[in-house]
C-alpha cells in the first residue's frame, strides 16, 4: 500500500505560488483531500539594505523552481499533481511512468522547521488549544483541541459548526496553532 510522504514537485523558477494554488484548487475540485495533505513554498524572512540605507524585510524562496507536498502517491494523485499549470513534473521520477521518490526524514525536517510547521514527531499545542485547519475538508476552519495522540501524530479537533460541535482527526501536519 503506498504511505503518506513528502515529495518534491518542479516548477517554473517564479511560478511557486501560482503552482501552489492550481494544486490546491485542483485538489478541492477533483476531491483528493484524502490523498494530498498539504502544498507547501517554504519562505523565509530576509533583512536587505535599499540604496538610500534603509533596512527592508523581505520574503526569498530558498528553493525556488520548488513545491513540497505532503501525499499518498497513487496513479490519480500522481497524474493529477503532474498535469496541473506551472508543474513540469516530480523531483526523483525518472520519467517513463516511474514513480518519484519520497523525501527521507532527514530531509523534510529541516525544511518544515525553516517554515515552523511540525514536523509530526513532537506537538508544541495542548487539549484546548485553539487550532486552524490548513488543508482538507475543513480548511481554513478554526477549532479546539479535543485529543492528542502523539503516538499516532494525530489530534482530534472539536469544529463548532450550525451550533455544535463535529469531532474531526488530523495530523500534526494539518493543523496550525493559533
Amino acid at each position: 500500500m503506498n504511505e503518506r510522504a513528502w515529495y518534491v514537485v518542479q516548477t517554473y523558477s517564479g511560478c511557486e505560488n501560482a503552482a501552489k494554488k492550481n494544486i490546491e484548487r485542483r485538489i478541492e475540485s477533483m476531491d483528493m483531500s484524502d490523498l494530498i495533505f498539504r502544498v507547501l513554498v517554504p519562505e523565509i524572512v530576509q533583512t536587505e539594505r535599499k540604496k538610500n540605507g534603509e533596512l527592508k524585510e523581505v520574503l526569498v524562496k530558498p528553493y525556488p523552481g520548488y513545491v513540497f507536498i505532503d501525499m499518498i502517491v497513487t496513479d490519480e494523485s500522481w497524474f493529477m499533481v503532474r498535469n496541473t499549470p506551472m508543474v513540469t513534473g516530480f523531483l526523483g521520477s525518472s520519467g517513463g511512468g516511474a514513480k518519484p521518490v519520497p523525501l527521507s526524514e532527514e530531509e523534510i525536517t529541516p525544511i518544515l522547521k525553516m517554515c515552523g510547521i511540525s514536523t509530526g514527531k513532537e506537538f508544541a499545542g495542548n487539549v484546548g488549544d485553539r487550532v486552524r485547519i490548513v488543508t482538507g475538508a475543513f480548511a481554513h476552519q478554526e477549532g479546539i483541541i479535543d485529543f492528542i495522540d502523539n503516538q499516532k501524530g494525530t489530534v482530534r479537533v472539536l469544529i463548532y459548526a450550525f451550533g455544535r460541535a463535529t469531532p474531526a482527526e488530523l495530523s500534526f501536519n494539518e493543523i496550525t496553532l493559533l
